[in-house]
């Protein structure tokens, strides 16, 4: 499958102001040159594209899964909308999630959809302090369950307190895969070929220099 979907994937979150450029504090204290906010996705059609994004990341992947699980909250659309865009390409597959707090009344439980079985892929839309994942994989795993990887939709490449970056910090802690549409070395291939695009390309190396991590081996 062509690579050229990630291309496409920075392009689209820039049309849709979901990838902007300036100066943007981090949850780190960090001013960065760019900001990714997936909760813009909030309109039909670019939750249809983002989602068949989500479902090009998963199928070039090649990672065996037999269901899909998103975290409350933002991972409730998603994966729902990365099931149905599986569909479309031919994988119809099962999805559940979660809600915050346990319900004692009707289904009960805090698992909605389908049971929690075989190898789950979790839907999320980025990993900063990985959360969501730990509490992600405790549920996936008290069902019995094997989490079998997580998919995202950007990788800031970017170290956490340590030397690692998030992304890899999970890879590492829990010995699965972190898929994502796009990574910053995706963004920087892309800011290349726009020679409008110098200004953010050299704010964005400045940037990973600093607090960058190496690419995965």
């Amino acid at each position: 499958m062509s690579e050229n979907f990630r291309h496409e994937f920075i392009e689209f979150t820039l049309a849709q102001r979901v990838l902007s450029f300036g100066e943007f504090k981090t949850k780190a204290g960090r001013i960065s040159p760019y900001f990714f906010d997936a909760g813009l996705f909030f309109d039909g059609q670019s939750l249809r594209r983002l989602a068949q994004f989500y479902a090009k990341a998963i199928l070039a992947a090649g990672i065996e899964f037999d269901m899909l699980f998103g975290p409350a909250y933002k991972g409730i659309p998603l994966v729902a909308a990365v099931a149905i865009a599986l569909a479309d390409e031919g994988r119809n597959v099962r999805y559940s999630f979660n809600r915050k707090e346990e319900k004692d009344h009707g289904e009960g439980g805090s698992v909605i959809g389908a049971p929690l079985a075989g190898r789950v892929l979790i839907v999320d839309d980025v990993i900063s302090a990985g959360t969501s994942v730990r509490q992600s994989v405790n549920l996936i795993r008290a069902s019995h369950a094997i989490p079998c990887g997580v998919v995202i939709a950007l990788d800031r490449m970017e170290r956490g307190a340590g030397e690692l970056s998030a992304v890899q910090e999970v890879e590492q802690h829990y010995h699965m895969p972190v898929i994502s549409i796009a990574t910053l070395e995706d963004l920087v291939a892309y800011l290349q070929t726009d020679q409008a695009m110098s200004p953010n390309l050299a704010a964005v190396n400045r940037y990973r220099e600093q607090y960058g991590v190496a690419a995965h081996a």
